[in-house]
């Protein structure tokens, strides 16, 4: 397939995990990828995976991301779509979550989608692109003990909507994916810890647990969330903005209180 033959995207957090799945499935469909994050050497392993132009650099600085659509308009002649995949940060119960932590989730969560398209827009609504967000299935309901994460992941659906509702009458659509368990670097630190708790032997144990009651009965990997990001930010999608994406094996239908039966 060739949907991005000629489009040029900018992807955040794009070093490992969601970031870079995607940054190699829109270089597979022959889209030009500018990939930043804050460490060099993963971005750089995925730029020469994708052919693609790595900058680390802050997310969440306005300057920096302005900079990239920059380079994108010099380089590539524009920018079609801007992927904000920077997240993380605000774990623990509103209790025992201090001032710098709440911080720490804002900034990583939110402003680094405000900045990224913020800055993108105009460069955008040039070329009728459009906006992702990698939000979370924390995004639509709470899990336990990530305070800072779930109201992060919430206010992320708000700008999505927000965009959408603005900037649709300028030709520029915003979706968001909301992932559940997907395979990836910072999910096996989770798991990580469930062995610990649980006394289970491996991971792929520790998974199983964390899908047990998910319909499809397993996690998501990178290349899952890519295939959904490469349909949404394609012409393909051209009615669809404003909208929620669930990539989670069923996991966000499922009735709690009727688990027992």
């Amino acid at each position: 397939m060739t949907r991005y033959a000629g489009k040029t995207a900018i992807i955040t957090g794009a070093g490992t995990g969601i970031g870079a799945a995607i940054a190699e499935r829109f270089a597979e469909e022959g889209g030009n990828v500018i990939l930043t994050g804050r460490r060099a050497a993963p971005l750089d392993a995925v730029a020469a995976r994708t052919g693609g132009v790595a900058v680390a650099g802050d997310a969440s600085d306005g300057a920096h991301m302005s900079g990239l659509v920059d380079l994108a308009r010099d380089r590539f002649g524009g920018l079609d779509v801007m992927v904000c995949n920077a997240g993380g940060f605000g774990f623990g119960t509103l209790t025992e979550t201090g001032e710098e932590d709440w911080s720490n989730a804002v900034q990583a969560n939110l402003t680094t989608a405000y900045a990224s398209a913020r800055a993108a827009l105009p460069a955008l609504t040039e070329r009728r692109g459009n906006v992702l967000m990698m939000a979370s299935i924390a995004g639509l309901a709470a899990g336990p003990e990530a305070c800072g994460y779930v109201t992060m992941k919430h206010g992320l659906l708000g700008l999505a909507k927000s965009i959408a509702r603005d900037f649709g009458p300028q030709g520029v659509r915003c979706n968001a994916i909301c992932p559940g368990w997907v395979r990836t670097e910072m999910a096996d630190m989770e798991m990580a810890e469930l062995m610990e708790r649980k006394g289970l032997a491996t991971v792929d144990e520790a998974y199983a647990l964390v899908t047990r009651d998910v319909p499809l009965r397993q996690p998501a990997d990178g290349a899952d969330v890519a295939a959904a990001a490469a349909f949404l930010c394609s012409d393909e999608a051209r009615m669809i903005t404003g909208s929620i994406l669930t990539v989670d094996g069923g996991a966000i239908i499922v009735d709690v209180p009727t688990l027992a039966f």
